[in-house]
């Protein structure tokens, strides 16, 4: 048996594909693609997010089951989970998996890696936009290419009325970005981590005291006169 930290190899990701698009779970669960997509905005985030907060998202209701099956496809999502955590920062990069649009001949489906991925950044307990700060700019720029990928910035500027550019340089555009995918996952990642690494804020371990409140130390003063004087004068 593989351990639990093991990466998937080629055998196992078949069968995750296989489980995922198996009874019950074809009707529930994400893709792989999708997972993928996912796991890469829950693990590049403001602050990591434990299973229970994806893991739902990801296999949908059954995913507490205890089914040999059910235990088995989150046992594989988790490895993949903790494969692609070790991938983006040990800076190796991640490959997105990709599936062909149905219709389309040999055409990949980029459109769905970046709706799953922009899924996954909203999963974050403080929003990304509001995680940013300063760098909202900088962010921006980065996740555009997934409004790039999957349409929605072409339907936005339409709807605006405003001119696209010509089939050609939008066909430019595409091929520039969906070869670039990996390398924007990453610095995406590294942003992030970048933002994380700085030292936490102090937060309050007691309540918020007025200045006309007793002061907390007992001396019955007012706080602005005892152990609030150095921040009130």
């Amino acid at each position: 048996m593989a351990s639990p930290n093991a990466p998937l190899n080629e055998a196992e990701l078949d069968e995750l594909e296989a489980l995922l698009d198996s009874e019950p779970f074809a009707d529930q669960a994400m893709g792989l693609d999708q997972i993928q997509a996912m796991l890469c905005a829950v693990l590049s985030g403001p602050e990591p997010l434990p299973p229970e907060r994806w893991l739902p998202e990801a296999l949908g209701p059954l995913a507490g089951q205890e089914t040999r099956d059910a235990c088995r496809l989150r046992e594989l999502v988790l490895r993949l989970h903790d494969q692609l955590l070790a991938d983006l920062t040990g800076q190796e990069g991640v490959s997105p998996i990709l599936y062909p649009l149905e219709e389309e001949g040999e055409a990949l489906d980029y459109g769905a890696w970046a709706d799953a991925y922009l899924f996954g950044a909203s999963l974050a307990e403080v929003p990304w936009q509001e995680a940013a700060g300063e760098h909202l700019d900088d962010l921006a720029q980065l996740l555009e290419v997934f409004f790039l990928l999957n349409g929605t910035l072409k339907e936005d500027v339409l709807a605006a009325g405003d001119a696209w550019v010509s089939a050609a340089e939008e066909a430019r555009w595409l091929a520039e970005w969906q070869a670039s995918l990996p390398d924007l996952v990453q610095s995406i990642h590294d942003f992030w981590m970048a933002r994380r690494k700085r030292p936490a804020p102090i937060r309050r371990e007691l309540p918020k005291v007025g200045r006309n409140d007793p002061c907390p130390c007992g001396s019955g003063r007012k706080f602005k006169q005892c152990c609030g004087s150095r921040i009130w004068h």
